[in-house]
């Protein structure tokens, strides 16, 4: 028999697409993996790392998506855009909320927000093009710019304007090459809610310039106040510029089932069609035939969660308030962005230690961008106030036993 032939490494990868080579990997699971050298002295490990839906949904919904999945309906193709129903009930609830006409044909739902990302940027740019990034960014954005070679320009976000995007400036940063401006609210990683006001300043930029805004809207119905986020849809030239994103995954606890949605206009969800009929066919059935329902019946559980998050974060400032010198730099629907007390010392070493010496798992700003060094992103919406109130303990121990191994 021929021996098999094994080229070695960087042959292997010289092979490969260089663009996917230069982006980041997922920085979720190296993060996890810290926490493989807690040795449990404070207790279970406390994991603020993933935006994750941290209570399940309720029963009647899980029951009902069973139920879809066991139908004959389920196991067959559905439409490129999503199920019709799904579509004309999220139409509605949109139009409820924003109060004004959207229409289910100027709906595309997919497999998760972030889908939803990738498709619309593949819908809009191509390699060589770019992208106004606001910065710290969700570092899924940024790889996915990367992968495609489209340029990520960085919109700096700054703390001492609360992390909000500035309008003038960003408008500097447009030419030729740009393709959109991507906002989001409430912000990942920051937490930071833009005023409607300034999200109709950047519509109105983009709208000038010629280019999308692409809204990613994820933690949208995790606002305390249910009232319209902004007033985009209102306006007679939303379809000319307006791209947004949504997410049933984080709103309704269903990550698992992965489906999301955008609202564009029907020219630009045509193209972006041909991207899905070639990644996804269809989104998966069970849970898109349980969603309407759930949209109906769930709004009294969706307050709850809402309120539930709210103490939540009150939970989590009564618990850095001891720790004066880890600030809480912005805070908003589900992450805190907090300054930790160690200047010089690298985001992720202080993370890392964080995390193997006192179980607390929080990700480095530098997983967000550069110039975050100082910076860590508590999802404190992840867990029950009990468990945020160990943060208190497990912040008084890292100052006692890590500070001299943080700064090595």
């Amino acid at each position: 028999m021929r021996a098999r032939k094994f080229l070695n490494a960087n042959v292997a990868i010289s092979n490969l697409n260089p663009n996917l080579i230069d982006t980041a990997t997922p920085p979720i699971p190296e993060a996890e993996d810290w926490l493989l050298a807690y040795d449990g002295r404070f207790g279970p490990a406390l994991n603020l790392s993933q935006a994750v839906p941290g209570d399940p949904p309720p029963s009647e919904f899980m029951a009902k998506i069973a139920s879809s999945a066991g139908t004959t309906e389920a196991t067959r193709y559905g439409d490129i855009f999503g199920d019709h129903g799904l579509r004309a009930a999220y139409a509605a609830d949109c139009s409820e909320l924003f109060q004004a006409s959207i229409d289910p044909a100027e709906i595309a739902i997919t497999a998760g927000c972030n889908q939803a990302f990738f498709v619309s940027i593949m819908a809009l740019a191509a390699a060589g093009d770019a992208i106004i990034l606001p910065a710290p960014w969700y570092f899924n954005h940024k790889m996915t710019l990367d992968m495609l070679g489209v340029e990520a320009r960085p919109m700096p976000l700054l703390a001492e304007n609360s992390f909000l995007p500035d309008v003038a400036d960003t408008a500097k940063l447009i030419d030729d090459k740009v393709k959109a401006i991507v906002l989001v609210t409430p912000n990942n990683p920051t937490g930071a809610i833009y005023p409607p006001d300034l999200i109709t300043s950047f519509f109105e930029l983009a709208h000038e310039q010629g280019i999308k805004l692409i809204l990613d809207e994820t933690y949208r119905d995790f606002l305390h106040e249910k009232a319209a986020p902004h007033g985009l849809f209102s306006d007679p030239c939303w379809q000319d510029t307006v791209i947004s994103l949504y997410s049933f995954s984080k709103s309704y606890a269903i990550p698992g089932h992965r489906l999301g949605a955008v609202t564009a206009s029907p020219q630009v969800l045509s193209e972006l069609g041909k991207v899905l009929d070639c990644i996804q066919i269809c989104p998966a059935r069970a849970a898109q035939l349980a969603l309407p329902w759930a949209m109906a019946n769930l709004s009294g559980w969706r307050m709850e969660t809402n309120a539930q998050i709210s103490e939540r974060a009150g939970a989590f400032r009564k618990a850095l308030t001891p720790h004066p010198a880890w600030r809480i730099d912005q805070m908003g629907a589900y992450f805190a962005y907090v300054r930790h007390p160690f200047p010089g010392v690298s985001a992720v070493a202080v993370a890392e230690r964080l995390a193997s010496d006192c179980g607390l798992l929080a990700l480095p700003g530098s997983y967000f961008g550069p110039g975050q060094e100082q910076h860590l992103r508590f999802a404190f919406a992840n867990v029950g106030c009990h468990a945020i109130a160990q943060v208190t303990d497990r912040l008084a121990g890292f100052h006692e036993a890590s500070l001299e191994a943080a700064r090595k």
